[in-house]
């Protein structure tokens, strides 16, 4: 049996005419011709048939009493097939959920490979993901060379600003002698003062070890107040100033990303649990785009130059709104967009944020009525 090449002979099914073919495999190949030339009768009515005949035949008489069986298509031989799909390529299922993966399953099998054999790499950095139980962590230490130096730290701060004098009052009253800060071995009883606009970094000293048969015992006990006090993760710094991350959970050895344990459903774009939180699994979000919202800036807005709101009559909600943004940037509702202040722009695009606005308008309910309050923008607004 060839591996790199499927060969046909002799296939007569409807209007082929004892065609003999040699077709590579692990490729895109594209049957072209008039109608009638029996592209679908060699696709579909030779190659594919008898590529299904051969998975059926393969099963056991149990499952073939199901499946019914398949007359052998009108060619003398095939060599190099292996078991074949068809997508029925009249299809008219426009729902976006529906792939090729979804329709032909193949896509449980994917998911059930990436969770049970797939390595996660963090999409920062590309390093490694990976979790590991106290003991994995005790076996890895203890393959260092012997006598090696070892200081073992919780990271309980990692790239955040402030002065952290709470935290570093705590880890005083807890007993601890020492920290580093910011890469800096410090005593926990100086006077630490951190620049509060800073981003900083802060690892407790939980031990310090020689690595040597005896240790696991105290070992374990360090590990474990370790991922007690920064939530699984763990450093070791070994004395050439070389450090080693370990980690409870599956999280970036960085901290830049972790992950609940990753399951099947994980990678399902149709369950909650896997599909993404930005386009909710259908591969595209939609926004606003702004050159549509102001298509013609020689136009005012009184000449209908915000489009969204361009049937908006004087007194009503949306353009009084605009005119009191206007009377903020001294702008007129008459002048062309075009000489309006990027300021202005902005904010009728964006919001004014926590600024703001008061103008009186007329409710189809309650009459005239003045607002007072932010604006959130036409953008924001036509999103919603």
């Amino acid at each position: 049996m060839s591996l790199d090449k499927i060969v046909i002979k002799g296939a007569k099914a409807n209007n082929l005419k004892d065609i003999d073919l040699v077709l590579p495999r692990d490729k895109m190949i594209v049957f072209t011709g008039l109608s009638g030339s029996g592209k679908s009768s060699l696709a579909f009515d030779t190659i594919y048939a008898e590529g299904q005949r051969r998975y059926i035949e393969s099963l056991s008489s149990y499952a073939r009493q199901f499946l019914g069986q398949m007359d052998k298509p009108d060619v003398e031989y095939i060599e190099g097939l292996s078991p074949s799909i068809s997508i029925d390529q009249k299809t008219t299922n426009r729902n976006p959920r529906s792939t090729v993966g979804t329709v032909t399953e193949i896509y449980d099998y994917f998911r059930l490979l990436y969770a049970r054999v797939g390595v996660p790499y963090c999409p920062v950095c590309g390093k490694k993901i990976e979790s590991q139980s106290v003991d994995q962590m005790v076996d890895r230490i203890m393959a260092y060379p012997e006598r090696t130096k070892i200081l073992l730290l919780a990271p309980v701060i990692k790239g955040k600003k402030g002065e952290h004098k709470r935290l570093l009052e705590n880890i005083k009253k807890e007993g601890y002698t020492r920290i580093i800060v910011d890469g800096e071995q410090r005593e926990i009883t100086e006077e630490i003062n951190l620049e509060k606009n800073k981003k900083h970094d802060i690892d407790i000293v939980i031990d310090r070890l020689i690595v040597k048969p005896g240790i696991e015992s105290r070992l374990t006990g360090s590990l474990e107040m370790a991922i007690h006090l920064s939530e699984g993760t763990i450093k070791i710094q070994k004395d050439a100033g070389e450090i080693d991350v370990f980690n409870t959970k599956l999280a970036c050895p960085d901290g830049h990303i972790s992950y609940d344990e990753i399951e099947p459903r994980s990678f399902s774009f149709n369950n909650p649990f896997g599909m993404c939180p930005e386009c909710n699994g259908l591969g595209f979000h939609k926004e606003i785009d702004p050159e549509r919202v102001l298509p013609n800036y020689d136009l005012s807005v009184e000449q209908g130059g915000v489009d969204a709101y361009s049937t908006a009559k004087e007194g009503t909600y949306y353009y009084e709104i605009i005119r009191a943004l206007g009377e903020k940037h001294h702008f007129s509702m008459d002048k062309p967009l075009a000489e309006a202040p990027p300021e202005f722009i902005q904010e009728l695009l964006y919001g004014t944020g926590k600024e703001e606005l008061k103008f009186v308008f007329n409710s189809h309910y309650s009459g005239r009525k003045t607002y007072t309050g932010t604006f959130e923008g036409i953008v924001e607004n036509l999103t919603r």
